[in-house]
């Protein structure tokens, strides 16, 4: 077989173009033999991680990359035409990868405009450690030669090559487009004539041919458009599929370096990422105190005689506590998490202070007697026979991760502090994914190929709401195939054939893929440095709001702290009902309630 390495592949997180995931990439990779692949989705870096993890764990080298909009008068403007190209970007070394996550962050924080863009003037700043190629017939190389502005073109290429010099390429494709078959010899004799190694790309959207129509529909459901609208984007043909090396080869068989000049580039790019662990911002210690070990301390023993008054008279009770802070403050200190409990003890303080009620502990961490003694929880774990290992123990080398409650309508308030205090680019909230699950996939299908909403609905309501321990013991990923596999009335829908059966095909192609990005309920990030050295970021179109690329489960690794602000409606209706309360009984406080109060404990029994 072929020596071939694909550079040039959108997974599903080019959001609703992209038809393919991950594990589908790395399924086709390994049988073709391949022992590289790159990542280039549109704009983004969302999957980057999931994929390099998913390429070593199959022995394959992952190379990351993006697929970059460009506008190179600058990624601020906002003149009316061609706002961008496209253009590829490979990270060959570390270096190259926290390049291209700082290209990224700026495409969004600096150049949104329709897409997150970059411009000529960055991309220069941030080229060290980047392969570039031309990329599609979006490239600016393409646009020009179509136009028949040859001279341009040259001109360009001369740019890229001499910031990048042999990291630069040129990108050439075939998927049978008249505008490709008429650049494509334009192309390779720019490459000729200025000395610039050809790459063979395929640009793929779905791993197999059979995959074109479910991704056509998938554009209908990303464009708001259906499947029998005439005026609406689609491609031109079914060549966007992942191509055998072989079947490359064969493509481009006037030109076999273009084809071995893959191998060569990803063999530029065999490095691994260098992942720092959790780094902790710095904390303001008071100057009586030489550093955060002492301050947590010295508040701990403080806190303990304000939250047990007058222990030390019971010997009994004394040898109890004290064993117990000493054992407490001991881990955290040789675990190095004291500054951990400092912040989080920071901003619970200043919501305290300024008027937005705290929950007193969820989780785990309401078995920490330091975490009870240094009022980030209000339970007492003494009392109530709590175990602080469950929550932090040297048996599990991670950071605490304190759940904390604060008021609904308060809630954004300590996300500011927390904002200002630490830096605007330093803190910012986590993306998160939304799928196209089973009955969510069939109702946006339905409506692409005008299945009536009506209908659509009664076809659902057979599809299950979670995959059954039966299927699961079969090996079924798929909560649509088995519903169907289960569903008489679903077998009945499908055999109707043409539609149904369409509607069922390309439903099963596309469930589970990325549907949209948004913000993670709770999860608040907060960099030692700012959030760009660490993973690329992106801003919400809508809110402006900041956030990780990265989900959840990468940031800890990659240098972030995590914590958690839960917005608790309920904290908001006891704090509105205590100002009710206290127009008949002034000096009432929640506080002061009884927790084992007969009558309460009567009514919700009842």
């Amino acid at each position: 077989m072929t020596e071939f390495v694909h550079l040039h592949n959108h997974t599903d997180y080019s959001l609703l173009d992209g038809a393919a995931s991950i594990s589908k990439y790395i399924a086709k990779a390994k049988e073709f033999g391949m022992k590289a692949l790159a990542i280039t989705d549109h704009g983004n870096m969302f999957g980057v991680l999931d994929f390099y993890d998913a390429c070593l764990k199959a022995d394959i080298q992952p190379i990351p990359g993006c697929e970059f909009y460009i506008n190179p008068d600058g990624r601020a403007s906002k003149e009316a035409g061609n706002h961008y190209y496209h253009l590829i970007l490979l990270a060959m070394n570390d270096k190259g990868y926290h390049n291209l996550m700082e290209l990224n962050s700026i495409a969004f924080t600096e150049g949104f405009y329709y897409k997150p863009r970059i411009d000529n003037e960055v991309l220069a700043e941030h080229s060290e450690g980047l392969i570039c190629t031309c990329a599609c017939l979006a490239g600016e190389i393409p646009q020009k030669l179509l136009d028949g502005n040859v001279e341009g073109a040259y001109e360009v290429a001369r740019w890229y090559k001499n910031l990048f010099g042999d990291r630069y390429y040129i990108e050439i494709q075939n998927h049978f487009i008249p505008e490709e078959i008429q650049v494509l010899p334009q192309l390779v004799k720019l490459a000729r004539d200025l000395d610039i190694k050809l790459i063979a790309t395929n640009d793929i959207h779905y791993i197999d041919k059979e995959d074109a129509n479910a991704h056509d529909i998938l554009l209908c459901i990303g464009t708001g458009k259906k499947k029998s609208d005439e005026d609406r984007m689609r491609f031109q043909t079914q060549e966007f599929y992942m191509k055998s090396p072989d079947e490359m080869a064969e493509l481009f068989s006037e030109y076999p370096d273009a084809i071995s000049n893959t191998v060569e580039l990803a063999q530029r790019c065999n490095f691994r990422i260098d992942f720092p662990g959790p780094k902790l911002p710095s904390v303001d210690v008071p100057e009586q105190y030489k550093d955060t070990k002492e301050f947590l301390t010295a508040l701990s023993w403080d806190g303990l005689r304000k939250r047990y008054p007058g222990y030390e008279n019971d010997p009994e009770k004394k040898k109890v506590l004290e064993d117990r802070l000493s054992y407490e403050l001991g881990v955290i200190l040789k675990m190095g998490f004291d500054g951990y409990y400092l912040i989080v003890r920071d901003y619970i303080h200043w919501a305290k202070t300024h008027n937005v009620p705290v929950g007193a502990g969820r989780g785990s961490g309401a078995g920490s007697m330091v975490a009870y003694c240094i009022e980030i929880t209000n339970v007492d774990p003494i009392a109530h026979d709590l175990l602080f290992e469950r929550f932090l123990n040297p048996e599990r080398v991670s950071l605490p991760d304190f759940d904390v409650d604060f008021c609904y309508e308060g809630r954004q308030s300590v996300i500011d502090y927390v904002t200002e205090h630490y830096g605007v680019d330093r803190v910012g909230q986590i993306a998160t994914f939304g799928t196209l699950k089973a009955k969510a996939v069939v109702k946006d299908v339905a409506r692409v190929l005008d299945i009536p909403f009506d209908e659509s609905n009664r076809i659902t309501k057979n599809i299950l709401d979670v995959l059954p321990d039966e299927a699961k013991a079969e090996h079924v990923t798929s909560l649509l195939e088995w519903s169907i596999r289960v569903s008489p009335e679903l077998q009945e829908v499908r055999s109707r054939g043409g539609v149904y059966e369409e509607l069922f095909d390309v439903s099963l192609r596309l469930e589970n893929l990325s549907r949209h990005v948004s913000t993670h309920a709770c999860g608040v990030v907060i960099g030692q440095t700012p959030l760009k050295d660490y993973v690329p970021l992106y801003k919400d179109p809508k809110s402006g709001g900041i956030s990780t690329q990265y989900t959840m489960n990468n940031l800890e690794r990659c240098g972030l702290v995590k914590m958690d602000f839960l917005g608790l409606k309920t904290l908001t209706l006891i704090k509105n009902t205590e100002k009710l309360i206290r127009k008949r009984i002034p000096d009432f406080d929640v506080e002061n309630i009884p927790d084992g109060d007969k009558a309460t404990f009567d009514m919700l029994s009842k």
